[in-house]
Order: C-alpha cells, then sequence, then structure tokens
C-alpha cells in the first residue's frame, strides 16, 4: 500500500514545492482565479477593510487578500502561511508574508483591526482550534472586525480513496485530474525510486474540524470573540462563514 500522510503543513509544503503557478497556492484548483478573486472581494466587502486597517491574512494562500488591501489603500496589510516554501513564492510579488500557525501566530498583541481566517480552522486539529481563536483574538485589537470562513457544519468524509498500488494512484489522477497531474506523480515516484526515499502521498483532502454554529460560536465566545453574523457559504453549502468582533475595552468605573 502507498504510505499516506494526512498533514496538511507537508501537503503544502510539497504543493509549493510542485507549483506551476502562485494560484496554486490557493489550493481552490489552478483555473479559479477568478473563483479567489471574488471570494476575497466579498470578504472585503464583509469586513469594511478601508485605508484605516490594519489586515492580517492566516492562511493567505497566493496573497490575493494582501493584494486587495493594498488597492484600498490599506495601512498594514500582512499574509502568514504554514511553510517557508510558500512564503518565498508569495514574497516575490512584494506582499507582506510570514511563516506562522494559527495557534501560535508571531505577531504582537493587538496588531490587527481586521483578521481574516477563511477555509484554514477546517484543517486544524480540533484540540489547536481553541489556542488558534485566542491568538486571533490576542492580535485583534479592540473592536477589531473578524472573518472567520469555510467552517464545516457536518463531519465529510475524505473524498480521497486509498490506493494499494501506484497503478491505481495512476488512473485516479488521469481520470479526475487529466495528464499533467498524471505526468507530474508519475515524475514523483521515479524521483523517488531514484532516490531511494520512500513515497509518501499527501492528498490534503481530509478535514480535521468541523461544528455546529451554536458549538463554534461558544467556542469562539470563550476567546472573546463576539458573533455578529453568521451564513452559509456559497460552494460547497456544507460550511459556515462567521463575522466575529473583539469587544471594545470597558471604561473603567471610579
Amino acid at each position: 500500500m502507498i504510505a499516506r500522510s494526512d498533514d496538511y503543513v507537508e501537503y503544502c509544503r510539497e504543493t509549493a514545492k510542485h507549483a506551476r503557478k502562485l494560484h496554486d497556492l490557493a489550493l481552490r484548483g489552478r483555473d479559479n482565479e477568478k473563483v479567489t478573486q471574488i471570494i476575497h472581494e466579498r470578504i472585503a466587502e464583509t469586513v469594511g477593510l478601508n485605508s484605516n486597517d490594519d489586515l492580517v491574512d492566516i492562511g493567505c494562500g497566493d496573497g490575493t487578500m494582501l493584494r486587495i488591501a493594498q488597492q484600498r489603500g490599506a495601512r498594514s496589510a500582512i499574509g502568514l502561511l504554514a511553510t517557508e516554501e510558500e512564503v518565498a513564492l508569495v514574497r516575490r510579488t512584494g506582499v507582506d508574508v510570514r511563516q506562522g500557525l494559527s495557534d501560535l501566530l508571531p505577531l504582537p498583541d493587538a496588531c490587527a483591526s481586521v483578521v481574516v481566517c477563511n477555509g484554514v480552522l477546517l484543517i486544524v486539529p480540533r484540540d489547536r482550534i481553541h489556542a488558534s481563536l485566542c491568538e486571533i483574538a490576542r492580535i485583534a485589537q479592540p473592536g477589531a472586525r473578524v472573518f472567520i470562513g469555510e467552517i464545516p457544519f457536518l463531519e465529510l468524509t475524505d473524498p480521497t480513496p486509498q490506493f494499494d498500488r501506484p497503478s491505481e494512484l495512476l488512473r485516479h489522477l488521469y481520470r479526475k485530474q487529466g495528464f499533467r497531474a498524471w505526468l507530474g506523480m508519475v515524475r514523483r515516484m521515479a524521483w523517488s525510486g531514484l532516490t531511494g526515499k520512500p513515497f509518501v502521498l499527501s492528498p490534503g483532502t481530509a478535514h480535521s474540524f468541523f461544528a455546529q454554529p451554536e458549538e463554534f460560536i461558544a467556542m469562539a465566545a470563550a476567546c472573546r470573540l463576539e458573533s455578529v453574523h453568521c451564513w452559509q457559504h456559497d460552494h460547497p453549502s456544507t460550511r459556515n462563514n462567521y463575522l466575529l468582533r473583539k469587544p471594545m475595552v470597558k471604561a473603567e468605573v471610579a
């Protein structure tokens, strides 16, 4: 049987190593640049991103949200990615990108007036969700708007099957993703054979976290993030989006 890893950080690293173009890092498919742009424009509208904002985008993909922030004249815009391999690619476009994971953000307290974390927490292990939400709250300024998107509300089965033989994997890739994906995998298998390194498949399709709205809102509240609005994501429709807010600091009573 082919060895398999559901370590999403490793999947991101492999994606960066084999990326044909920057948009591959958005993890939405190679021909979906327009979809990625539309999704991030909607997020910018939802949070009211403007020239007075300091944005932090956790899991910034190909940097689309950072470029939108620049176009809107945001005061600052910082993106975070899981691996240095991704960071190196996105930095070439002139945006501020750093390596960091959701449960240990390499940023100071109260540095962001807007925090975006879209399509990220669903691949974070459940036992690290509390720490991730607390880190988001830590870097958010009082009154900050926080967008957390694409949280599954149902437990989903992994759509990528297990493969006993390389030929099965190659047939699956050719049928589902076409010749280029097939050829890329052939090259990876050949390189593994030449170097003697074990071949490990990292499909990046397994989800680690899901929650019904009531549960997720309660988890956010435990980290001092108030719910403003929750709504169903367009596609896939098995996920929810959340607009949260960090409360303003209450004035002390004399």
